[in-house]
């Protein structure tokens, strides 16, 4: 039973005051580009290395779910899962292949298409493998990294804030494909695989699913050079009925032209069509949004440190205002609110024998994550930046603190809630002072006897009678002690 407030000591209370505050980390479920090239330049990671790993493990998680044979669904989440984590984490901290196996296996939970760690390791092991060669779930070789892919999942659910919300652009895609006809084996067949190279990139954090729809449905039509009346015009899309704006269909799809003019082999139709069909749709789109003042990307607001180069141009042209201003059709606003990192350290064998026979189908050039002097598999070390108030979540990645350790994090989903008990918690710690001004009068008890005048005789005396009325009260004092000892 808790005790009475009245019972405990003033020293106590003065010490600690209440239970300790907990740590709220909202969750985002839009992360703009602004933010994203934030945590990539606060972790340090070269452009083009960032670029490798990240198409590395979103090609792993393909090809893994499709010997799995699971849904488009579990693709999806699995691979937003991964995105978060990266931005979350550094890349030496862990093998990418072991963050896409923890992303696969977190998404097959939330989208209850269940997959055990070792059925996972498993497919992935089997691909580079004749079928006599190939082994099955419960070999000891998997056991090792089924455990550091469990390890993981924990630090996935916190990377994404425990947020279950996922978007499918694939089901809008197919209702949008029937209400303005086309074509269904060529131009939807194309759109929809190319809503599968869209998760190659991080449109998946920027857009809504009608937004990734539109746009893979647009270039599906470009790159069969279909007619484009039916998509455009009075009976073209309805931004407006989808929640979204010409800008960001824009955004989207260049960010998808970036994927299949540099890195046209990592994709699924980059090699079914050439180069040159891609970059006249390009130049195109680069006109269309010179004409009309389109920013390379929307909600980014404008910064001395950011500046779009090489890859990250403003439709051919400089980097005047007007292309660093959010769109103002562009209704939906990031939530800039408590950001928590979390850092890993995690460990793996890191033995020859078992970096060649790798169950995620890596060389076993490097370690999966950190080894630990124990050699066990652990996520031994929870690091979270400043939340109240703190860096964002690229700032935390080079000065993240132990705060976990003193108090609660708590995930939430709805951001109005936060606002709220935000600020009556403030209520009770804010510091309150009043000033007040008090006019004593004080005597000068140094003035000698001789002073000049009587003004300083008059002085004089009242110190004295002052001084002899205190030392009747110490005897009186000192004769009430005696007493009481008596």
């Amino acid at each position: 039973m808790a005790p009475d407030a009245s019972a405990v000591s003033p020293s106590s209370t003065s010490a600690h005051v209440g239970p300790h505050t907990s740590y709220i980390h909202l969750a985002k479920p839009y992360i703009f580009e602004q933010k994203i090239q934030d945590c990539i330049t606060s972790a340090g990671i070269n452009e083009v290395k960032e670029d490798t790993l990240r198409l590395q493990g979103v090609s792993w998680i393909d090809s893994v779910r499709k010997a799995l044979h699971l849904p488009v669904r579990t693709f999806n989440t699995a691979v937003v899962y991964y995105h978060k984590f990266r931005l979350a984490h550094l890349d030496i901290e862990y093998n990418f292949m072991d963050a896409a196996g923890a992303a696969l296996f977190t998404a097959c939970k939330v989208e209850d298409t269940l997959k055990k760690s070792k059925d996972i390791l498993c497919a992935a092991y089997n691909l580079k493998l004749s079928p006599s060669e190939q082994l099955s779930p419960d070999d000891p070789i998997f056991e090792t990294h089924s455990r550091a892919i469990i390890g993981l999942e924990r630090l996935m659910l916190e990377a994404s804030g425990f947020d279950f919300r996922n978007r499918y652009p694939q089901k809008v895609l197919i209702k949008l494909a029937k209400e303005h006809h086309v074509e269904r084996d060529v131009i939807g067949k194309t759109a929809y695989d190319i809503s599968v190279d869209l998760y190659r990139t991080f449109t998946p954090l920027k857009q809504s699913s009608s937004t990734m729809a539109m746009a893979c449905l647009e270039l599906s039509a470009r790159i069969h050079e279909a007619n484009l009346h039916d998509l455009f015009g009075p009976r073209g899309f309805n931004y407006r009925k989808w929640s979204s704006s010409r800008e960001e269909v824009m955004e989207t799809l260049l960010d998808l032209l970036d994927l299949y003019t540099h890195h046209r082999t990592s994709t699924t139709i980059g090699h079914h069509h050439p180069l040159d069909t891609f970059l006249a749709i390009r130049i195109s789109l680069n006109q269309e949004a010179t004409s009309n003042h389109y920013p390379r990307y929307t909600q980014w607001r404008p910064s001395k440190k950011h500046h779009l180069t090489n890859g990250h141009s403003n439709n051919g042209h400089d980097n005047d205002n007007h292309h660093l201003t959010p769109s103002p059709k562009h209704h939906r606003k990031e939530n800039h609110d408590n950001n928590t990192t979390n850092t890993l350290n995690n460990t793996s064998p890191s033995t020859h024998q078992q970096q060649q026979r790798s169950p995620t189908g890596g060389s076993g050039g490097s370690a999966a994550t950190p080894t630990s002097s124990g050699g066990t598999t652990t996520a031994a070390r929870i690091t979270t930046s400043n939340a109240r108030g703190g860096a964002g979540a690229g700032a935390g990645l080079a000065t993240a603190t132990e705060r976990g350790r003193e108090g609660t994090i708590r995930f939430m989903l709805d951001a109005e809630r936060e606002r709220t008990e935000r600020v009556v918690v403030d209520s009770f710690f804010r510091v309150e002072e009043e000033e007040h001004v008090v006019e004593v009068e004080v005597w000068d008890d140094d003035e000698h006897d001789d002073g000049d005048g009587g003004d300083g005789e008059g002085r004089s005396s009242s110190g004295r009678q002052r001084r002899r009325g205190e030392n009747d009260k110490d005897r009186e004092r000192e004769r009430d002690r005696e007493r009481e000892r008596r």
